[in-house]
């Protein structure tokens, strides 16, 4: 499923990955807030980069957090967008399942979720545990993600790359669309008019 085109802003940044047959196009960009604006022209730059048009994709991959919710909410929202009006499969990943990707297993991702709390997941060969909220975590087992202490693994790849590389493979058999992954409610409050219908 090549040319695939992947990115994330469910952090503090906009990242984009374009993979291609024996070639990898790699941007990202540390970025507090303004991704809504950003995401579109680095995707066109990263496939003029690559030499392809948007034409040229065979499937997105996106991640799909947990992270910052609106920024979760922007990639989520661009990739089923793209997908609908280019007619390709789009894929999502959670970063958790990036952060593991590529590291020996097992291995537990413990990322921090702010306000004294952890996201967790283990990955074992072959599968992984649910992931899910903690107040803290002893890592029973090599540990990666910002919150797994001073002897954390480091990443085997950027987050954006990973999700590329896991999605490729995803993109084989037919995938759910991707939904936005939150272990906690959003900070705001919400409105006090009814949400509009959705439509499947």
């Amino acid at each position: 499923m090549l040319p695939l085109l992947a990115f994330d802003t469910s952090a503090a940044h906009c990242a984009a990955a374009l993979l291609l047959p024996g070639r990898l196009v790699l941007r990202d960009e540390p970025m507090e807030k303004g991704q809504a604006e950003r995401l579109i022209p680095m995707l066109e730059e990263v496939l003029a980069e690559g030499g392809i048009g948007w034409g040229d994709l065979k499937a997105l991959a996106v991640g799909t957090g947990p992270g910052n919710f609106t920024g979760v909410r922007i990639a989520v929202a661009a990739a089923r967008g793209l997908a609908l009006g280019l007619g390709i499969p789009a894929v999502g990943v959670t970063r958790l399942e990036a952060l593991a990707h590529g590291l020996p297993r097992p291995v537990i991702v413990i990322e921090d979720a702010r306000r004294g709390q952890v996201y967790v997941q283990l990955f074992v060969p072959g599968g992984c545990g649910p992931a899910h909220l903690a107040d803290r975590v002893v890592p029973v087992c090599p540990a990666t993600g910002s919150a797994a202490g001073p002897d954390a693994l480091p990443p085997a790849m950027p987050l954006v790359e990973a999700i590329a590389r896991i999605a490729v493979e995803r993109a084989r058999t037919p995938q759910p669309r991707p939904a936005p992954f939150y272990l906690r409610g959003a900070d705001a409050a919400p409105p006090a008019d009814p949400p509009p219908e959705i439509l499947p």
